[in-house]
């Protein structure tokens, strides 16, 4: 046990430092991606932005003011410079910090996400596990559709129904807005996870249907192994056979979608936040986009970019943890 301790450190170690170096590889390409694709192929960034009727005067200076007369190499590094100093410029159009933006709109978006997250994470495991403990028959078959007419259900008509039916009719929560999360503004933790429950649900739905399919395959598959048959003669019940064991066993291929759908909820809420006229992240690209503003555009697609990779590091740790094999390359 003492020889086979170092070797199992330098095994976790090596994977570790594999890892990391993939994180950061994968992180430079996605930045040479977006710069290339915002400041680089549109030709000038400058008229991109102000348009076909800017004058010459004011493409030069808004081309002085962005870089733009500088080589493109030496403004990807300047680029790369303020983001590693979290600094990384003033939006053309609203004429402040990019970084005091995004961290004002991600105090909605990441809250909505983790709570979209947490519905579909419960929602998907209960129905997944329930459905494959009763493979075949009607509480099976009705999962199956229920998860179907789920992943029929666009997000957008999704909260547009729950708007009509629990704040239009019931007046159950709010339509739209959000009411900040200070109490000294009117709002406060309650309000705040008030507003955001609607769009959350909208955003879970869709989720949770994949989820759960996933879920009762995998669940399906584990159960046919003989540590269950094993588990069963040694006297454990049923659901203590499946939520101990089975789901800890199927759980790989579960984290794999799970990871994946957080990305997705981080990157998807454009559509959903504006439905519900949020002051999120999604939104604010939404409004960049329209504004022509490429400064602030290329800095919150690199964020959301670099939370998927991010997400997907953190699921790849995971698994190695779950499931020591992994560690071991191939």
């Amino acid at each position: 046990m003492r020889a086979s301790s170092p070797s199992r450190s330098l095994a976790i170690a090596l994977y570790l430092l594999r890892r990391l170096a993939s994180l950061a590889a994968t992180l430079a390409v996605a930045s040479v991606l977006v710069f290339a694709v915002l400041d680089v192929l549109p030709g000038n960034a400058a008229e991109v932005m102000l348009g076909d009727s800017a004058t010459p005067e004011s493409l030069q200076a808004l081309s002085a003011k962005l870089g733009l007369d500088r080589p493109a190499p030496e403004r990807y590094l300047a680029w790369l410079h303020g983001l590693a100093r979290l600094d990384p410029g003033l939006s053309a159009s609203y004429e402040v910090p990019v970084a005091e933006l995004v961290a004002e709109r991600l105090a909605v978006t990441a809250p909505l996400a983790l709570m979209a997250m947490a519905l579909t994470t419960v929602l998907a495991l209960a129905s997944g596990v329930y459905a494959a403990s009763r493979h075949g028959r009607a509480g099976d078959l009705g999962v199956m559709a229920a998860s179907q007419v789920g992943l029929a259900l666009p997000n957008f008509w999704l909260a547009i129904l729950l708007i009509l039916l629990f704040s239009v009719r019931l007046q159950w929560f709010p339509a739209g807005g959000f009411p900040g999360w200070r109490a000294d503004d009117g709002g406060g933790l309650g309000p705040g996870l008030r507003a955001l429950l609607l769009p959350a649900v909208a955003l879970a739905v869709v989720q949770a249907a994949i989820l759960a399919r996933i879920t009762r395959s995998a669940v399906l598959d584990a159960l046919g192994e003989d540590f269950v048959r094993t588990a069963r003669a040694k006297g454990l019940t049923r659901p203590a056979v499946l939520w101990r064991h089975v789901l800890r066993n199927a759980f790989v291929p579960i984290l794999t979608v799970m990871g994946l759908q957080f990305a997705n909820l981080l990157t998807g809420t454009i559509v959903v936040e504006n439905v519900f006229s949020l002051p999120g992240l999604g939104r604010l690209t939404f409004q960049a986009i329209a504004n022509r503003d490429l400064v602030l555009v290329r800095n919150v697609v690199m964020l959301l970019a670099a939370a998927v990779i991010v997400v997907n590091f953190a699921v790849d740790l995971a698994h190695a943890a779950i499931d020591p094999r992994l560690r071991t390359p191939r």
